[in-house]
């Protein structure tokens, strides 16, 4: 089976996708940007495509368009059984346009990765109809949500699988913890609401003499940010360590009993399975995602308007902590480990493949 990845080459995300597929089939893979240099071990160059553009998070990607004719013209190069588009509001309307309008062959299977259905097809009307387009020429779709699969049904997808974008491999067992300590990773962006956790940290703080917060990943609002932490009286006690590799990253996970993600829209987001599988203990905000994780006061919080709440509700949770970091990597070990899902996924596409 050949099988064309169809997304950003340089987010580690779909790196991830390629190192679980290149061993299964024959893999080839298209950028909207470049490559990440992990690419070079599992795809060949003779087999990418990069076409060089600088997509924006926030959307508005309409000039990636421009390159549709030379996307086109390699996919009929490639004959792919298989266009795996990733992010569906432009790598899945490129993918659309370049097989149902532009005769490039093969079908089309996207994975949806949050925003792009939770938020792009709100925007606007011609969102919305795009979305749709790309939901309905797509054989297959994959979600990682139960509450995001319903909105792709009601948009008019087809057949959509649900699994969690998890983890490739569970993580050591985690050691001795510092009870008061906090870690953040998402990134300083508006959608992700960081301003949202220094506001929840701080009521803490108020009770906590010992909390301590430490903020990773990188963004616009960053600076912002600093200056915010600085006029609650929480310079000393909020540390801002930008962007980490996987292993330090691991390191604040595992030494955090903590961990903050309050966005103000979301899937199922990889960060929160890790920092379950690490036992840390989730506080989220109050999305319908967040709740297919958490039950609220058993093995986390859901963190709503009532701040002031907060740290007596972690009175409540702290003496259970470990218990509930054990339930939470049993429940991502069973649940959320990406090769068994992607497994399953390529059952389905050699059923499809058989069928037609």
């Amino acid at each position: 089976m050949r099988l064309v990845l169809l997304g950003d080459g340089e987010s580690p995300h779909l790196l991830k996708w390629a190192r679980a597929l290149a061993p299964r089939l024959e893999l080839w893979a298209a950028s909207s940007r470049g490559f990440d240099a992990g690419f070079d071990t599992l795809v060949p160059p003779a087999r990418r495509l990069a076409l060089g553009t600088t997509p924006r998070v926030e959307g508005g990607n309409a000039a990636l368009l421009r390159h549709l004719p030379r996307l086109a013209q390699w996919l009929r190069a490639v004959r792919a059984d298989w266009i795996h588009a990733h992010y569906l509001s432009s790598h899945g309307t490129l993918a659309w346009l370049a097989t149902a309008w532009l005769g490039a062959p093969g079908r089309v299977v996207g994975s949806a990765w949050g925003s792009d259905i939770l938020v792009a097809p709100q925007r606007s009307v011609l969102m919305r109809a795009v979305t749709r387009r790309v939901l309905r020429h797509c054989t297959l779709t994959t979600s990682d949500s139960q509450v995001m699969a319903q909105r792709m049904h009601a948009l008019g997808a087809r057949e959509v699988m649900v699994f969690p974008f998890g983890l490739e491999a569970m993580p050591p067992e985690p050691g001795t913890r510092q009870p008061g300590l906090f870690f953040a990773n998402r990134a300083l962006e508006p959608l992700y609401r960081p301003e949202r956790v220094l506001e929840a940290f701080a009521a803490v703080a108020r009770a906590w003499p010992e909390a301590q917060l430490v903020v990773a990943h990188d963004g616009s609002r960053r600076a912002a940010l600093q200056a915010q932490a600085a006029a609650l009286g929480l310079a000393d006690r909020v540390r801002f360590v930008g962007r980490l590799a996987a292993q330090e990253q691991s390191r604040w996970y595992r030494a955090a009993t903590w961990y903050l993600s309050l966005p103000g829209s979301d899937s199922v987001a990889v960060s929160v399975l890790e920092a379950m599988a690490h036992g840390c203990v989730p506080l989220l905000s109050d999305l319908p995602a967040n709740r297919e994780l958490v039950r609220d006061g058993e093995n986390g919080l859901i963190v709503g308007d009532e701040l002031e709440r907060l740290p007596a509700r972690l009175d409540a949770l702290a003496p259970r902590a470990a218990a509930i970091a054990a339930a939470n990597r049993a429940w991502v070990q069973a649940h959320a480990l990406f090769p068994a899902a992607v497994d399953r996924f390529l059952a389905r596409l050699r059923e499809l493949q058989g069928g037609a």
